[in-house]
């Protein structure tokens, strides 16, 4: 039996792999310490030296040459968490350790988030919200909505997050408009999206959806420019990164352009300086960096570490690997 241990933060460990799933893993691999930390497992790297497999997640060692030098037989990392940015090193790429992410788990609840947010910013419901709060009663009807039926939906970057976006986007009547420029036109048809512009997003739809890896390229990359052009009641979502937006200019812009609503569950710097005009404005939803996984969800990426388990002692394909050259466009 293939030798394996756990090695990530405690504090998530039982939500990551709960019991459930720890109970199927233990019937296929020896299990040869008990779940330990990072900080644990640099102190003592001889417990390393018999694995074969690192079962991990968020609060994983870096695979330096030091960590590597004292697993001889480590041959693969099951990362029950999304980006390997801070795990995977040339050393390990050199050694052909065997990379695989449950990124695709964590980028669903990231998805859901996002379709609630661009079904209720399509019926206006967060302007309603702030509206009856502060008049203390409801508006008069007809309501002059949207609402989903023909609207357009611009997302950008088709990354792991877009793409499921677009899955759940599918049994609505709406149109897809998408920025990637690593996306081909004859890929886009078939994830059923038309490519435009970054500025055509904006100006087009009327929710756009921000899912742009935070690389060194994206940083600043959505300006004043594009939330000046958004059509009259649109809305901005941002699950990706704040620093992908220049957010003193997004403010300015949202200050004087209050038709605008933001959903922000990402800032730059995170949370916002206290005193940030971000918690005042009356047309900008913060939320806490709620989208990924959280509490219960985060099971789902241990799970699908399970069904990676599964085809690596198999010696079937790995569904969610990762190679060197994917890696090097990881955020």
């Amino acid at each position: 039996m293939k030798k394996a241990i756990y090695v990530m933060d405690q504090r998530s460990f039982d939500l990551v792999y709960p019991k459930f799933v720890r109970e199927e893993i233990e019937q296929l691999v020896d299990i040869v310490a008990e779940p330990i930390n990072k900080e644990q497992v640099l102190d003592d790297l001889s417990v390393l030296q018999e694995v074969e497999i690192l079962l991990t997640g968020w609060g994983c060692p870096e695979l330096n040459e030091r960590l590597l030098e004292h697993a001889p037989n480590l041959k693969a990392v099951l990362y029950a968490a999304g980006s390997i940015k801070t795990v995977a090193t040339e050393a390990a790429w050199e050694r052909g350790i065997l990379f695989t992410t449950a990124v695709s788990a964590n980028g669903q609840p990231v998805a859901e988030f996002t379709l609630s947010q661009i079904l209720f910013c399509l019926k206006n419901g967060w302007q309603f919200v702030r509206g009856i709060e502060a008049n203390q009663q409801y508006p008069t009807k007809p309501f002059a909505i949207k609402g989903a039926y023909r609207s357009v939906v611009g997302l950008i970057s088709l990354s792991t997050v877009g793409r499921h976006t677009v899955e759940l986007l599918k049994p609505f009547d709406i149109d897809i408009l998408a920025y990637d420029p690593f996306v081909s036109e004859e890929e886009a048809n078939q994830l059923g999206v038309k490519l435009c512009s970054l500025e055509d997003v904006f100006r087009k739809a009327d929710v756009v959806s921000l899912h742009t890896p935070l690389l060194e390229e994206t940083i600043g990359m959505i300006t004043a420019n594009h939330f000046s052009v958004m059509k009259k009641g649109a809305s901005f979502i941002n699950t990706a990164r704040g620093a992908v937006v220049r957010e003193k200019e997004m403010i300015d812009v949202l200050q004087h352009r209050t038709d605008i609503t933001a959903v922000l569950d990402v800032t730059d710097p995170e949370p916002p300086e206290q005193g940030s005009p971000l918690y005042q404005m009356q047309n900008v939803v913060l939320t806490p960096h709620l989208a990924g996984s959280e509490g219960e969800e985060c099971g789902r990426m241990g799970a699908y570490m399970l069904k990676e388990l599964k085809r690596y002692i198999n010696e079937e394909p790995l569904k969610w690997s990762v190679s060197k050259q994917q890696f090097q466009k990881m955020a």
